[in-house]
């Protein structure tokens, strides 16, 4: 089916401010038979779709419902955390008839998202990462998988192939689901070894290639000889780390296109189970929960295949480890342990399981992570 074509719907909203008027007493516009056909349902990504990293896997997960009958998808890339992305949510509903929204970037959320579901109350906001509460509208949801187990494995990887004993991790920001993909990077390499550290550079951008680049020169300068990361495009991490000589473990999708024979594994998002199980709620009539989360066993997160360089120990301890994640409750986060600061974060005994939702309100960063979060 035809679509709405637009160079850009927030040029087009700036440069067409008197066409919604129009819109609403026209019965052969576009948009008018978009709504007539099934469901429309729209994404939003705050970078490219094809950067190899975050916006790629959900990019990945919208090809994916494409192919369901009566399912049209609309898609708008590189939209930033500002006011922006409130236009381009109003202009796939009012020019689109979108009734189920993907809007998928961290910052998304709050204001905007929360500022968009009091107006159009018979459209359901499927948020990524955010947490949801009961005192948000009932018209919007927050997924996320417990991705964090994916770079637990990245760890025990990570620390059998590092020589120098030090593991790096380029970062963006230190919201709660990036320190605890570094904490339990850290925690897994320690599984092997736990005299290994792990360096943290944070960025401060989700996408910002010079400063990717530079941290992660400056973590090979430091002997860091194994390198991750949590930004949106994980390709200058890893082209960069394999011109240094490093290992790497991918994050988001799969990069070992870019550096095979470095490549070690990488924790990867599985939208396309997500996003079709909503689409097919929804096309059932049925309310996607407002608060939804899933993890290995569930299929929301998966990893890349382990790469040649990787030794038969570090096979055998992943495969070992996986295993018993797949049975569910794993715990990364458990005691005795503290923060880098000395702080207690868990007592002998204590653990804090795959599926605790206090993991999503982290501030910390554990003992051995060389960093800090402000």
């Amino acid at each position: 089916m035809s679509q709405f074509l637009m160079p850009s719907r927030r040029q087009f909203l700036r440069q067409s401010a008197g066409l919604a008027g129009l819109a609403a007493a026209s019965s052969v516009l576009p948009f008018d038979i978009a709504r007539a056909a099934g469901l429309t349902v729209g994404f939003i990504y705050v970078g490219p779709k094809d950067d190899y990293g975050y916006n790629q896997a959900h990019a990945e997960g919208a090809a994916a419902i494409k192919a369901i009958d009566g399912v049209t998808v609309i898609e708008e890339e590189q939209v930033p955390e500002t006011v922006d992305v409130q236009k381009t949510m109003e202009s796939m509903i009012n020019f689109d008839g979108a009734s189920l929204i993907f809007p998928t970037s961290f910052g998304y959320f709050d204001p905007h998202i929360l500022t968009m579901a009091p107006k159009y109350p018979d459209v359901r906001f499927e948020h990524c990462g955010g947490l949801w509460t009961p005192d948000k509208p009932a018209n919007t949801g927050s997924y996320f998988g417990y991705i964090g187990m994916g770079q637990y494995l990245n760890g025990i990887v990570a620390g059998h192939m590092t020589k120098t004993k030090k593991i790096g991790f380029v970062a963006a920001k230190p919201i709660p689901q990036v320190l605890l993909n570094i904490n339990s990077f850290l925690l897994g390499a320690r599984a092997v070894d736990p005299t290994i550290t792990c360096q943290v550079i944070f960025t401060g951008e989700w996408s910002l290639a010079v400063k990717e680049a530079e941290a992660t020169n400056a973590l090979a300068d430091q002997g860091v000889d194994v390198v991750t990361c949590h930004v949106d495009g994980p390709k200058v991490v890893m082209e960069t780390g394999a011109g240094r000589g490093m290992f790497l473990c991918g994050y988001h999708a799969n990069q070992s296109p870019l550096a095979p024979e470095k490549y070690l594994t990488g924790a990867e998002w599985n939208w396309s189970k997500v996003y079709t199980d909503m689409v097919n709620t929804t096309l059932a009539g049925g309310t996607i929960d407002n608060f939804v989360r899933g993890g290995l066993a569930e299929g929301f997160v998966k990893m890349s295949p382990l790469g040649p360089a990787v030794t038969e120990p570090a096979r055998k301890q992943f495969d070992a480890t996986m295993a018993e994640i797949m049975k569910g409750g794993f715990a990364v986060i458990k005691g005795p342990l503290n923060d880098n600061k000395g702080n207690v974060i868990a007592t002998e005994g204590q653990a804090f399981g795959e599926t605790d939702v206090a993991l999503e309100s982290m501030g910390y960063l554990v003992e051995g992570v060389v960093g800090s979060t402000s």
